[in-house]
């Protein structure tokens, strides 16, 4: 008899917590319960002969938006080979509108919203009965004290080479509707110290680095102090060996003790996300997101001016009631503000979410396969709704990438137009009508092709190069790449790469 807990992550890298909080609150199920992550893009029929290879008597699947098409191939596969298996759903993805999935019409059984107690309840009942009675099982909500937290699961091969994803509270108190924490009444926290606990058996079985799920980070400041003070710690104690955490924080809620306290971090240990979205009112208020626009704008700024925190900061392209000049607007006010990334997102409309209301008033046509991407609104048509996507696609391959420190102000400031947004924009559109491709360009090729347009907007030829030299891009004219400063950006990555994700490690070194 074998339950087994299986997802389809998007990378090797993710190491699955759903799972883990599941198998750690199987209870007296646990001994024969076992986890099987894959990743998508691996062979469906390699996938299902590796499941069928433990016998299990029962199979729950995480589906989330990035695997829901994979994993429907895949439960469909086992229904056709393995028909007794009985597949049990769970996840985001099916958790609303699930009548409509096939997914869902292939499996025996759905748990929606929080599975720790349903799911090993609904076990229980399929392998001693009474056989449930019904298909769709509503999540049972406990208080957090009574879940076991998940970490001691993390194996040491998850350590040594995944991200270890970690939360110190469920839930959010924000609405902003196009977000499925929307749904939440509000945040809850686990109780701090035995989080903390948590934390230090996995820091000292070899974790080092740790990324946050938690919605609000700085929401609660006093949690947010102690939980910054076990990194401060460890960070003192073994400076050579530093650890490095992730947090999704409220731009305009950062008060001076929390900003005393990131003064503290060393470069390469502390990274943020932070959610602007919009800077429009109007379009904010129709999302229900409640920002206060000058003060989250100021604690950027303070950010990038007084601490050593990477910034990775979203905005989103296709919300009700913007246009592309207002988006633009935005976006130019963010990168005066220069934080380290910009996000560039394009609407999506996540399985649940109260944005769904805004559909026909604001003529929003969103695709219906995964991922569920706005195509156009009544602001944006179809066709600049996709140079919209490939802006964003060139933007992290040049911008975000860290691998253009030098040549980016050239572009976004090009004297053609006052707008960087307008500038990368032409940028965008000439990459796209040269390659016909977003993706797949190799390194090599992108900085000759970015070379290219800084001569066609008026830059000297041998300019344009030594500035694509200076950013180490690399190019197919090894000239343009020496072996001194080959061996330049090899240590100065080695370096920065002990700390800090390989990506975040090039801004530091630019």
């Amino acid at each position: 008899m074998t339950i087994l807990l299986s997802t389809l992550n998007a990378r090797y890298t993710h190491a699955s917590l759903g799972l883990r909080c599941l198998l750690a609150n199987m209870g007296e199920l646990q001994g024969v319960t076992q986890l099987q992550e894959f990743v998508i893009g691996a062979r469906a029929t390699d996938m299902v002969e590796k499941l069928l290879a433990h016998q299990p008597r029962i199979i729950g699947f995480g589906v989330y938006i990035w695997n829901v098409e994979e994993t429907t191939k895949l439960v469909a596969l086992l229904k056709r080979v393995a028909p007794e298996v009985v597949i049990v759903l769970g996840g985001p993805e099916v958790s609303h509108e699930s009548n409509e999935q096939s997914i869902v019409q292939l499996a025996d059984y759905l748990v929606t919203g929080w599975g720790d107690v349903t799911f090993p309840a609904l076990c229980k009942q399929i392998l001693y009965g009474p056989k449930p009675l019904m298909k769709i099982h509503a999540g049972v909500q406990p208080p957090l004290a009574e879940l076991t937290m998940p970490y001691q699961l993390y194996t040491d091969e998850d350590i040594a080479h995944r991200t270890l994803y970690v939360e110190a509270s469920r839930g959010c108190p924000f609405k902003c509707e196009f977000c499925l924490s929307a749904l939440d009444k509000t945040a809850w926290p686990f109780d701090i110290d035995l989080f903390l606990a948590e934390l230090e058996v996995l820091h000292a079985r070899g974790a080092r680095l740790f990324k946050f799920v938690d919605r609000t980070f700085n929401l609660n400041i006093k949690t947010s102090l102690k939980i910054m003070q076990f990194f401060l710690d460890k960070l003192e104690a073994n400076p050579q060996d530093p650890v490095f955490a992730h947090f999704e924080v409220v731009p305009d809620h950062l008060p001076d003790a929390l900003k005393e306290g990131i003064m503290k971090f060393p470069p390469g240990t502390l990274q943020f996300e932070i959610g602007i979205q919009s800077f429009n009112p109007e379009v904010q208020a129709l999302v229900s997101r409640k920002q206060n626009n000058e003060k989250a704008a100021e604690n950027i700024r303070w950010l990038c001016e007084h601490s050593h925190a990477h910034l990775h900061v979203d905005l989103i392209a296709g919300l009700p009631g913007e246009d592309i000049a207002s988006f633009a607007r935005g976006f130019d006010r963010l990168l005066e503000l220069q934080p380290h990334e910009i996000q560039f997102g394009i609407l999506k409309r996540l399985r649940g979410t109260p944005i769904i209301r805004h559909t026909e008033q604001y003529g929003m046509v969103f695709d219906p396969h995964p991922p569920y991407t706005i195509l156009a609104t009544d602001r944006i048509d179809f066709n600049a709704m996709q140079q919209l996507v490939r802006f964003a696609r060139y933007w992290d391959l040049v911008a975000n990438s860290g691998r253009f420190a030098h040549t980016l102000p050239l572009i976004l400031n090009s004297p053609l137009s006052a707008s960087p947004f307008a500038n990368f924009m032409r940028l965008s559109n000439w990459l796209y009508a040269t390659t016909d491709a977003t993706n797949r360009i190799a390194l090599e090729r992108l900085a000759v092709l970015v070379a290219q347009w800084l001569v066609s907007e008026g830059m000297d030829e041998e300019q344009a190069a030594a500035v694509l030299r200076s950013d180490y891009a690399g190019q197919a004219n090894t000239k343009l790449k020496t072996q001194a400063l080959k061996k330049a950006e090899k240590t100065a990555e080695k370096k920065a790469e002990h700390a800090a994700p390989q990506r975040q490690a090039r801004h530091m070194t630019a």
